[in-house]
């Protein structure tokens, strides 16, 4: 047992907390049942079978109101595994779900029994014919896709505002569209080919040229019956004419069963029908988009009204200026999105019946611009607009800056408006669609059918597409709040179709919130066609039952999810997924949302229930230790949920008295600590070869095991030598700024160079000096940090003591501020110019707010570049921007250092956290091996002249993940800028 071994009952929920209806019953503690995990461990390999209840409770959530337990969550590899994974539900009489992204609305990533994860091995995008289309793997985001299709100026159709999250496969699965899409631009009308498994394991590539006799041959029963029904609705003139007429508007309630009208072959027709089918048809691998022109001649406004319907009387207006968008937003999403970085504060007080149109006009070039922003002022004219804040200017705009923060809150709709729902409330999410004519008429009577029930919804939609969504909340453990959400629903449902022959789905596919309406929509006969086609391609029902078709008229009540409180920086969660894809252990153990889930779940159990204590022991790993800390979650999450924080609360939680006592020493004594841990690694570097890495990599497990993994860090092979003891001499008078050595770079030195290239320190002082702006370095430096080695562990004590006294130091240091304080490490950056603050007293609070602190890129990019002449560049470089730099904005800022150094500059598409995190990476070396395996083979798939950062141990990051030498861009710099003697 190690030394410092935490206690899991550290985590245990302390407040009072009754247990919840819905939560996990004690039957199910023991995760997945013995024979279920033994087949499929012996199918798949016991890498690709999830068991514990801590993974079934992780994956019982998605971005809609319901939550379903699995029984197991399996992680294919390949289609082969897909294959054998359908062939045992058919052998076994079980069902299968399959889940890429789980920001579905409606439950469509949920499953009772196996459900399959096809996001983590299926990714990647193959661009074809100079951009014009693009094979991509289902588990792709949206916006992985569109940034490679940018760089060929094109981009994929549907545009869901969860881009940043949803994949490629979830988009075609429920026909999802978006701002722009359409009823032309989304999945069915923008899809190419499809490559997908049936149920029965059948391989079918619809692109193939004897497609359709493969298929003949393996399915002859699933080919006649799909002619037959194509046969059947044909000869029915009047439900021709009806389906014709349900694809005017936006919709994606039931199966498409116009693949029957447009397809002429049996291939043809499936290729139609897995579009919008939500997994119940079979499961996509590969699909081929046609893509659209990328025009990057924007302009934008955001137009504010004195109330919803006279902001949807509008709508028209701008359809016929050649808008490509027009979304809607009323009152109660405005003030909702000032919780958005960014969003003017003074909407919080916007009357209550204003609304506003987001409106936008793209072109490809400039002559085309200037005719729709005359089309755009005629439309304007006569409106009834309104300035209630002092932000409003209700102006068109080309402002790139502008634009993209009327979006960024348009786009947090969900997000920003199921933030400030009251705590422990469920979020339902809904949207329609009705003719855009009657757009305000709908409008009125939604507004009229919320007040009758007692609801108080935020509205916002695709205006120019007569596409509205709306959210409410309601506490799903109140059995007359769950009643008054089903009257709800009934009256609604029933005014969409009766009133405006409306489709009840509009884009968010019909999943199990809708299912029991689909017969009122579509009406008898073509309801039963859809179950016929159903039968027909998964004759034992093996596929996602209870989604898309139920029987069952109270179906869309079952499985609603409670949402009890959690740690008040997460309560705001509604588990939509946005942070997922940025987080550094997605991968490996848990993502930010998965970290939530389990907490709700601890806490609708009763103290000390069995189920508390399996997720208790597998929270400690997969969820703390695992965390990297870097809070790119709350860069992607609108409303700023920073779940890294509420990870590092835990580890502080976890620590012993001891522990904080040690820490605090080290804190207090870091002088001798810096200076032993620069011996230390410079004894190391004495031996040389294999023989050093593998008795350092011995001692350093066992001590890991004495003691505990999460406190000694392992010795790794690109763990680089011991800086010099001595920084280069500088001198106070005339210097133009001061420079902060972070304790990383007076600890361990660059990589080896064989062009000369001097040491970080050695080339910030070089090249400022050259720049005619030298730099002094305080002579007592040392001893100093930014406390980001104890505040990202959680040793607050440890963090105040530190951070007090490198505030205190730089005050003094830059003469009371007058004197910029630059930092060569970005993560150092970040901690000293905004992680100390919550540590510092009240003086030193006051002493903080005098400092400038400057990260060495902005140094170099704003201040130095404008007075260095460039003598040598190198042919190409790659670049890792960290995470750090993105919390600062400083991406840009290493572009521009590498540019002006390198003729090629590439960012890597899958750049992202290497989850270094300091030490972590030490601590934990698969994180880092995880979270960099993406961005490694991108880098490693050619070669480069130079690799650079800006952040020394997430350069040994991706040293590790490339076996190339990553080095600051400032070194590079300073080469280049080198006089040629």
């Amino acid at each position: 047992m190690p030394l410092l071994e935490p206690k899991p009952e550290s985590l245990r929920p302390g407040t009072a907390r009754a247990p919840s209806p819905d939560r996990v019953p004690d039957r199910r503690a023991t995760g997945t049942p013995t024979a279920l995990r033994a087949d499929l461990t012996a199918l798949l390999g016991a890498e690709k079978v999830l068991w514990k209840v801590s993974d079934l409770v992780r994956y019982a959530s998605d971005a809609s109101p319901y939550r379903f337990l699995p029984q197991v969550v399996v992680v294919p590899e390949d289609i082969d595994d897909i294959s054998a994974i359908l062939s045992y539900a058919h052998g076994k009489g079980r069902d299968i779900v399959f889940r890429a992204a789980g920001t579905s609305l409606n439950g469509q990533a949920q499953g009772e029994d196996i459900l399959v994860d096809v996001r983590r091995h299926w990714t990647g995008i193959e661009v074809l014919d100079g951009g014009a289309r693009a094979r991509i793997r289902p588990g792709t985001t949206v916006m992985r896709a569109n940034i490679t299709l940018a760089r060929h100026g094109r981009l994929l159709g549907p545009d869901p505002a969860s881009a940043i999250a949803c994949t490629v496969g979830g988009v075609v699965a429920n026909n999802a569209s978006g701002m722009t899409a359409g009823t032309t631009r989304n999945a069915y009308r923008t899809v190419s080919s499809l490559t997908f498994v049936l149920p029965s394991g059948t391989v079918v590539d619809t692109a193939g040229p004897d497609a359709d006799e493969e298929l003949r041959h393996a399915e002859p029963g699933l080919c006649d019956g799909l002619l037959a029904l194509k046969a059947e609705i044909e000869a029915d003139a009047p439900l021709v004419a009806r389906i014709r007429a349900k694809y005017e508007i936006k919709n994606t309630n039931g199966y498409r069963l116009d693949a029957f009208l447009d397809g002429s072959t049996p291939v043809q027709i499936l290729r139609g029908l897995m579009v919008g089918s939500e997994g119940t048809f079979g499961f996509l691998s590969e699909i081929v988009f046609d893509t659209l022109p990328l025009d990057r001649h924007v302009s934008s406004a955001l137009l504010f009204f004195p109330s919803l319907t006279s902001a949807a009387a509008a709508v028209p207006r701008f359809n016929e200026a050649g808008a490509v968008a027009v979304e809607l937003m009323d009152g109660n999403t405005l003030r909702a999105s000032v919780r958005v970085e960014g969003v003017p504060a003074d909407w919080a007080g916007l009357p209550r019946g204003t609304a506003a149109l987001l409106v936008e006009f793209r072109a490809p070039d400039e002559t085309a611009l200037e005719t729709y922003e005359q089309a755009a002022a005629s439309a304007l004219s006569g409106l009834d607009l309104v300035v209630p804040a002092v932000s409003v200017t209700n102006e068109f705009t080309r402002d790139a800056r502008t634009v993209a923060g009327y979006w960024k809150a348009r786009k947090a709709f969900v997000t920003a408006v199921g933030g400030s729902r009251p705590a422990g409330t469920t979020l339902i999410t809904e949207d329609f669609a009705v003719p855009p004519s009657r757009l305000a008429e709908a409008c009125e009577e939604l507004l009229a059918l919320q007040a009758v029930h007692g609801f108080d919804a935020a509205v916002a939609g695709h205006a120019a597409h007569g596409n509205l969504h709306f959210l409410l909340a309601f506490d799903a453990a109140k059995p007359a709040d769950v009643e008054r959400y089903a009257a709800f629903m009934d009256d609604f449902c029933t005014l969409v179709v009766d009133r405006f022959d409306g489709s009840l789905k509009a884009e968010h596919a019909t999943g199990r919130n809708i299912a029991p309406f689909l017969e009122l929509e579509w009406g008898p006969k073509a309801t039963e066609l859809m179950w016929r086609t159903k039968q027909v391609i998964d004759p034992d029902g093996v596929l996602a039952p209870r989604i898309v078709l139920d029987r069952d008229p109270k179906a869309h009540l079952r499985g609603l999810k409670t949402i009890p409180k959690v740690e008040p920086v997460a309560d705001p969660c509604i588990e939509c997924g946005f942070c997922e894809p940025t987080c550094p252990s997605e991968d490996l153990t848990t993502t930010p949302r998965q970290r939530i889930v389990l907490r709700r779940e601890m806490m609708r159990q009763p103290d000390g229930s069995p189920v508390e204590a399996g997720l208790l022991d597998a929270y400690g790993y997969d969820a703390v230790d695992t965390c990297a800390g870097d809070s790119t979650c709350k860069l992607a999450c609108p409303v700023g949920i920073d779940t890294g924080a509420m990870m590092k609360d835990f580890r502080h939680r976890r620590h012993s008295p001891r522990e904080e006592r040690v820490a605090v020493l080290t804190a207090t004594y870091f002088r001798a600590v810096e200076a032993s841990a620069r011996l230390a690694v410079g004894a190391a570097h004495t031996v040389s070869g294999p023989a050093r890495d593998r008795v350092l990599g011995a001692v350093t497990r066992l001590a890991r095991r004495a003691v505990r993994p999460d406190l000694v860090p392992e010795w790794l092979p690109e763990t680089p030598g011991a800086a010099s003891r001595k920084l280069p001499p500088t001198g106070r008078a005339g210097a133009r700024a001061v420079y902060y050595p972070a304790c990383v770079n007076r600890i361990f030195a660059g990589p080896e160079d064989d062009r000369g290239a001097l040491s970080l320190a050695e080339a910030v002082v070089s090249v400022s000096a050259r720049a005619g702006k030298p730099v002094w370095i305080p002579e007592d430096v040392a001893g100093t940090c930014c406390a980001t080695i104890w505040h990202s562990k959680g040793y607050e004590a440890a963090t105040a003591v530190m951070a007090n006294r490198i505030v205190e130091a730089a005050w003094g240091w830059t003469a009371g501020g007058r004197l910029p304080l630059v930092v060569d490490a970005s993560s150092c950056t970040l901690g000293l110019d905004r992680e100390v603050v919550p540590y510092l007293t009240e003086a030193n609070r006051d002493l903080h707010r005098e400092l400038t602190v400057v990260d060495s890129l902005v140094w170099a990019a704003e201040e130095l570049l404008p007075a260095l002449t460039v003598f040598r560049r190198t042919g190409s470089a790659v670049l890792h921007p960290t995470c750090s730099m993105e919390h600062l904005g400083d991406v840009a800022h290493l572009r521009a250092v590498a540019e002006a150094c390198a003729e090629e500059v590439v960012v890597p598409d899958d750049a992202g956290c290497c989850a270094f995190a300091g030490d972590r990476g030490m601590l934990h070396k698969e994180l880092t091996d995880s979270a960099t395996a993406k961005e490694g083979a991108e880098v490693g798939a050619r070669e480069y002249d130079a690799y650079l950062s800006a952040n020394r141990m997430c350069e040994i990051g991706m040293d590790r993940a490339t076996g190339r030498a990553y080095h600051s861009a400032l070194i590079e710099l300073e080469l280049a800028t080198r006089p040629v003697l």
